[in-house]
């Protein structure tokens, strides 16, 4: 899922973690391997924001998924794997 400015703000402010720019040299690799995604990175790898299913019917959320985990413990290197739900969910406000 691909974010706007507010809507990855709304996300960084229930996630711990930093947003890639897409101007950031690895974008356009990851979106080659991944599709076009936001990417986040945090203590535990590379993470994107999946929609998901709202219980209320005007909010938008979605769910962090990880998609590589850190391979050394400077996290410099991610080894990518299938994607692995994290169970944090995310709103990102009105769907309007």
């Amino acid at each position: 899922m691909k974010l706007n400015s507010t809507q990855v703000e709304r996300a960084l402010s229930q996630f711990d973690a930093h947003c890639l720019p897409d101007d950031h040299p690895a974008v356009s690799q990851l979106n080659r391997l991944f599709g076009d995604h936001t990417y986040f990175l945090d203590t535990n790898g590379l993470n994107v924001l999946e929609p998901s299913e709202s219980t209320e019917t005007d909010t938008q959320i979605g769910k962090i998924v990880n998609l590589a985990h850190w391979s050394d413990d400077t996290l410099t290197n991610l080894m990518p794997h299938e994607p692995e739900p994290t169970g944090v969910i995310v709103s990102l406000g009105s769907k309007h």
